[in-house]
């Protein structure tokens, strides 16, 4: 929608960000009949996650497990031949994936009538934006709330070649300009071991380093020790305890000295090197210093449970507002901000947000995890189905997985829950209602699931508990 210039514009509701948080508020801002006004560079809604994460990456990953079972398939008695990688259609078709999915939700803002205004906003006073907007003129704004959805940017870490096309991050790695014969991934997290399953898939030599003692800290490692079997068979190195010290560039790749426990060859060259060592939130350049609005010293906007900020014009939601950056979290966060704005009696409380690492295979988890139960010194029961026990896995070639619930011994409420097998994601949806419904082992015991299926290890890992598991032979301990 073009803008005039040197106007001010009124609206009752203003969305600074267009990402799952911003884009999800402002629909259902709309919705309630709110005046609705979204400022975003991007020419539709959609921010990172779906312009240059959570979707481009799970089409490549999709593509990656695609190419890894047509090897697996000769197990079953079907061989393919070596797959022929074109990268243009590959590239090609990411692009139409995200530009689908965008278009999509550009449709849904104009059947909204929510103006969308390109560009970036900052503050001027607890109720007024200046616009920078995209055609370079700017644009001021008034408003009688607003929400920050800024979201979040790949950490940069000191002392690395910033001006090398050689070192790639979690935006430019889902570019695929090329397919590296090394690939260096600094950081064992989530987007690291994504995208590196993807470049290892397609051909590269993979070598993940990792600070901590083992990938994905923070999981379980019950959840995690099948994904590290199955990358330590793909990946061409693993290194653990292990930090990058110095990265130098040369004409024919970049110098990378390492420094870790066990470390026989320290000094290693690479043709790119990704660096995925987490986030940090977008909440500069907003003219906040024009509000009451509070940062902590990690950059965060403080909030409280209505996502209100000290500036009681103000909201935020999402990643800028702090740990776990997801989609999904900031998309509940965005709708519980509308419905305080609106008068509702709300708060953001939830129970579980499920975390899903898109690997193959899957690691999902929600809710009390056994490690912060340990660190926590609080008494827990904890039962676990192996999915070598399930028959659907095993007709998936898969039987490496686990099924685990973190329960209340006394009460037999359900905690939390782990996953770690293909489709874990789609899995933990059921452990994320439990527990916000207070279910019991009993009442995952007693529901009926399907059979062959995946989704009967939730309801097996309860029997479990019990004692009573008809495909394990696993007796209560009095």
């Amino acid at each position: 929608m073009s803008v005039e210039t040197n106007e001010d514009q009124k609206t009752h509701l203003a969305v600074i960000g267009a990402g799952p948080g911003g884009y999800a508020a402002a629909f259902l801002a709309a919705d309630l009949g709110m005046d609705v006004t979204v400022i975003d560079p991007e020419a539709n809604p959609g921010g990172v996650c779906l312009y240059r994460g959570c979707i481009p990456s799970k089409a490549l990953l999709h593509v990656a497990k695609l190419i890894r079972e047509t090897s697996e398939a000769a197990d079953w008695g079907v061989r393919f031949g070596e797959p022929e990688i074109d990268l243009d259609r590959m590239r090609a078709w990411k692009d139409g994936v995200v530009e689908k999915l965008t278009g999509g939700l550009g449709q849904l803002t104009k059947q909204r009538k929510i103006r969308h205004v390109r560009g970036r906003a900052a503050f001027t006073g607890a109720t007024s934006l200046e616009i920078e907007m995209a055609d370079g003129g700017r644009q001021s704004l008034v408003f009688n709330h607003a929400i920050i959805a800024t979201g979040s940017r790949p950490v940069v870490l000191p002392g690395f070649p910033t001006d090398s096309k050689r070192l790639l991050d979690s935006t430019s790695a889902l570019d695929l300009h090329d397919v590296p014969g090394k690939l260096l991934i600094v950081g064992g997290g989530y987007i690291g071991l994504e995208l590196g399953s993807v470049y290892s898939a397609l051909g590269s030599k993979v070598t993940v380093v990792e600070m901590m003692p083992s990938l994905l800290p923070g999981v379980d490692k019950d959840l995690v020790r099948p994904l590290a079997k199955k990358l330590g068979g793909e990946f061409e190195s693993i290194l653990l305890r292990t930090k990058v010290a110095e990265v130098k560039e040369q004409k024919n790749g970049l110098k990378v000295r390492l420094e870790g426990e066990g470390i026989e060859k320290p000094e290693r060259l690479f043709d790119k090197v990704l660096v995925s060592v987490g986030r940090r939130p977008n909440s500069e350049g907003l003219g906040l210093e024009s509000t009451k609005v509070e940062i902590d010293e990690q950059g965060f906007i403080r909030v409280d449970a209505q996502l209100r900020t000290a500036e009681p014009t103000i909201h935020a939601i999402g990643d800028v507002v702090g740990q776990p950056m997801l989609a999904h979290k900031a998309s509940h966060e965005g709708r519980t901000a509308v419905e305080a704005i609106g008068g509702q009696k709300v708060a953001f409380e939830p129970q579980a947000i499920p975390a899903v690492v898109f690997t193959d295979p899957e690691i999902a988890w929600c809710g009390l995890t056994e490690d912060e139960a340990k660190q926590a010194g609080r008494k827990i029961a904890v039962a676990r189905f192996p999915w070598a026990a399930s028959g659907r896995a095993t007709t998936l070639g898969r039987d490496d997985g686990v099924t685990k619930l973190i329960i209340d011994p006394d009460t037999e409420r359900i905690l939390g829950v782990g996953i770690s097998g293909p489709g874990a994601g789609e899995l933990i949806a059921e452990g994320v209602l439990a527990i916000e419904m207070g279910a019991l082992a009993t009442d995952l015991k007693l529901t009926i699931h399907p059979h062959p299926t995946l989704s009967e290890t939730m309801m097996e890992a309860a029997e479990v508990f019990f004692g009573q598991s008809t495909h394990v032979y696993r007796p209560k301990r009095a």
